[in-house]
């Protein structure tokens, strides 16, 4: 899996250009940006059959699924992934992990206390380590860690390679106490998201020097204080094993030992069913397997109505023997080896299911959530009443559901991009932009000089602009004309319900017929050359595609946070794509997609533009580059896309679906810009002041023409935006700084850049006699917990084998 290219050693700079700016029509009155309470919430919670230690067995090995092994076992290095997160999170100390409820909770196993000591005249945060804290090696724990740790993470010295520092270049000193399990931290200036610093600690061996940070610490860790060691990585046998830390001083780890194994999500039912792995996320066609293989227990180990040849019958079944048995001799020949080749999978899918009786669904959601992101930076999009009319054209609550419902999880869209439902400090902030309402998207369009005329007029010496571009587009020019036509807006929804639903009744009748026939299919049209359809367009295959509007730029990506460790593997398995590990064979430009988007050779081409109701200026149709992964897994994400696309086509809006391989998904279009319209997902965060900042953070152009987007690959930001993040960063009363938070998440919502839809669902399948493994959801794993609950049962399928 390819991953972003990021500079290394970069820290954020200050934003001193603008790069667009948001303008002030139809906006309605931010929500959040007054004083309110907390919107009470409730998050799903975790699914890991919890059971209590004693009742757990000692010993034993238990196999974990992961996408690939990991590229580095240094977390602050820009290729670390999911993996990397996985793996060290069991060997090494985190002192605030995240508990189920998303908040970080000290650590008693490294901490006995932390907390701010001074505020005046600098902060000073003083960390007391639990006495019997040790490394591996028998050496304690102490401030010279902490020391080594900021000094390679503080931006000051380019020799390390570092892909982010957020908080430890806020650090004036660190100064030993009253000994060295006493760690005295000054700030140079406040910051309130202090306890996400120092997770992981690694030890001085490896942040003292360059050279042990940069290569030392990619394929090993001699040196760790977890309740598991490394004990070994095989490349050939894509495996991490992990072994259990004599010198720990927690509570002892249940399991021997615990293996990472890299399984492709397409192997991930092969696996579990030989007993390769014990505990794998999973995509929504294994947990069916699983759940009808739990149904089935009582059918003699024979599949009941559903697996190869269930679709066969009685008279199919007849004519089969028949032909098997006649006296064509070709057509015999044939018709028996199609039988044996059906017989053999039957048999080979009935052992499979009999095997995977042995796993159970663990169901949550997890901390993350995925966005419709609108790219801003040129082209159509790059009009904030464009952006608006594509998020008001989206029926958010029909998009969850069309991913949720079905897995029996709640299907309701997510309301902030800064918090998840459960965590504190959610509130939904949705209302800065408005809700769906296809008249008001249609109107936004009309005033940005979208007509359904407009593809057949000749061009215009005038740009297309933003309102911000014309009136200068000042934040509180923002807030003054959005207060005053508040009741406005509110009235034209209300009164245009109706005209909505009757002008939009045909078109999503035959919308969805259309969609029917072309999910029909994509499946057998994969196969063949097809040719590009732009949904509501007029091209037929073979002829050149209309003019797509909007364009990618140069780009420099800077990814100083926390979450640059997500933006490769880890990012793209939170977007719904699971086949990370490895290659997927696809063209750049591969059929099936939205409705109408794709058709086989010779398919009569969709109705002219006028008369499907696209709209156009200019002389070009208003088309949109939607780009969408092609991979195995992420069959789910298509269905959403495809669904936007038809609810677009209903307010004049072209879409131009690409599915692209998932590994130049994100490289190759997300960070570098080329695209209109992507789904992809972003990880929950305790600490969305210092995380959420360079997400949302104003693009700075460089000199050289190109932009400095940090993580913010939508392209649209504003100054406020960033002031909002600047001082709740820097705000040490955790109840304001969540206000700033809501206030900095209502300007997001109005900037239209980025359109939260869901929670991601978290499915995992696990051996039924694990315990206190699952789909944690918000909280980190505790490693030392997990095991097997029977003793006469214990050992992992795997270990059977032995």
């Amino acid at each position: 899996m390819s991953h972003v290219g990021v500079p290394r050693g970069t820290v954020r700079k200050r934003r001193s250009l603008a790069l667009l700016t948001t303008g002030v029509l139809t906006i309605p009155v931010l929500a959040g940006c007054s004083s309110g309470g907390e919107e009470t919430s409730r998050g799903v919670p975790q699914d890991i059959a919890p059971a209590a230690r004693e009742t757990v067995a000692d010993g034993s090995t238990a196999n974990w699924a992961v996408d690939a092994l990991p590229a580095t076992f240094n977390a602050f290095q820009a290729d670390a992934d999911s993996a990397t997160t996985r793996i060290t999170g069991a060997l090494l100390p985190t002192l605030f992990p995240m508990d189920r409820t998303g908040q970080p909770k000290l650590n008693p196993d490294y901490l006995e206390s932390a907390k701010v000591i001074e505020r005046e005249p600098r902060q000073v945060v003083l960390y007391k380590l639990n006495q019997q804290a040790v490394w591996s090696d028998g050496r304690e724990i102490g401030a010279p860690d902490f020391v080594a740790q900021w000094r390679a993470l503080r931006g000051k010295d380019s020799a390390f390679w570092t892909a982010r520092n957020s908080g430890y270049e806020r650090i004036e000193k660190i100064e030993r106490g009253a000994d060295d399990l006493q760690v005295r931290v000054t700030f140079s200036k406040p910051y309130a998201d202090w306890r996400s610093l120092f997770s992981p600690l690694y030890p001085k061996e490896i942040t003292g020097s360059p050279d042990a940070f940069n290569d030392g610490a990619r394929t090993t860790l001699k040196t760790t204080a977890g309740p598991f060691v490394l004990k070994s990585m095989s490349k050939s046998k894509g495996t991490v094993t992990l072994a259990r830390n004599p010198r720990w001083w927690g509570d002892k780890a249940k399991l021997d030992t615990l293996v990472f194994r890299a399984v492709a999500a397409k192997d991930r039912t092969q696996a579990l069913a030989d007993g390769t792995v014990d505990i794998a996320d999973i995509d929504a066609a294994t947990a069916d397997r699983i759940t009808l293989a739990r149904r089935d227990r009582g059918s003699n180990g024979q599949p009941l109505n559903h697996g190869p040849g269930s679709e066969i019958t009685p008279a199919q079944a007849l004519r089969s023997w028949a032909q098997a048995h006649g006296s064509d001799e070709d057509a015999a020949e044939i018709a028996q080896a199609a039988r044996e080749k059906n017989r053999k999978a039957v048999v080979a899918y009935a052992t499979e299911q009999k095997a995977l009786r042995d796993f159970a669904v663990r169901k949550s959601l997890e901390p993350a959530y995925t966005q419709l992101a609108l790219n801003g930076e040129s082209g159509p999009l790059a009009d904030d009443r464009v952006r608006r009319a594509v998020a008001r054209a989206l029926d958010r609550q029909e998009l969850a559901q069309t991913v949720l419902g079905p897995l029996g999880l709640p299907a309701k869209p997510l309301g902030s991009h800064l918090a998840l439902a459960g965590q504190p400090g959610y509130k939904d902030g949705s209302g800065a932009l408005g809700e769906q309402n296809t008249k008001e998207a249609q109107a936004l369009l009309a005033d940005a000089g979208w007509t359904r005329g407009g593809a057949a007029e000749p061009p215009k010496d005038t740009k297309a602009g933003s309102e911000a571009e014309k009136k200068g587009g000042k934040d509180d020019e923002e807030d003054k004309d959005a207060k005053t036509e508040k009741s406005e807006t509110e009235k034209s929804e209300k009164d245009g319900r109706k005209a909505e639903e009757d002008s939009t009744e045909d078109s999503a009748d035959s919308a969805a017929e259309r969609e029917k026939a072309d999910q029909d299919s994509e499946d057998s049209a994969a196969s063949r050359d097809e040719g590009l359809y732009i949904v509501g367009g007029d091209n037929k295959p073979g002829a050149p595609a209309p003019a797509t509007v909007g364009s990618a730029s140069a780009v420099h990506v800077l990814a100083p946070a926390r979450t640059a460790a997500a933006q490769g593997t880890v990012l793209l398995r939170q977007a719904g794509v699971l086949g990370e590990g490895g290659a997927v064979a696809a063209t750049d430009k591969q059929p099936g997609g939205a409705a109408g988007a794709y058709a086989p050779v010779g398919t009569a081409a969709p109705a002219p533009a006028a008369a499907k109701g696209q709209l156009g200026k200019d002389g070009k149709t208003l088309t949109l580059r939607f780009v969408l992964p092609s991979g195995p897994g992420s069959q789910s994400l298509r269905s959403v896309g495809d669904k936007i696309a038809v609810m677009l086509e209903k307010i004049g809006v072209g879409t131009e679906i690409t599915k692209v391989p998932d590994e130049s998904y994100f490289k190759d279009h997300i960070a570098s810009g080329a695209y209109d319209l992507a789904l992809y997902s972003w990880p929950a965060t305790a600490y969305p002041a210092t995380d959420g900042r360079p997400i949302y953070a104003k693009p700075e152009p460089a000199t050289d023409g190109s932009l400095l987007v940090e993580q913010n690959y939508t392209r649209v930001g504003t100054d406020h935006i960033d002031q909002l993040f600047d001082k709740a960063a820097g705000e040490l009363d955790e109840k304001a700084a969540r206000e700033l938070m809501k206030q900095a998440d209502a300007r997001i919502w109005a900037a239209a850049g980025s359109i939260p839809l869901f929670q991601r669902p978290q499915l995992v399948a696990v051996d039924k006699k694990l315990a206190n493994v699952g789909a944690f959801g918000f909280a980190a794993p505790r490693y030392q917990d997990i095991g097997f609950k029977n003793r006469q049962a214990a050992g992992s399928p795997a270990d059977r084998k032995k």
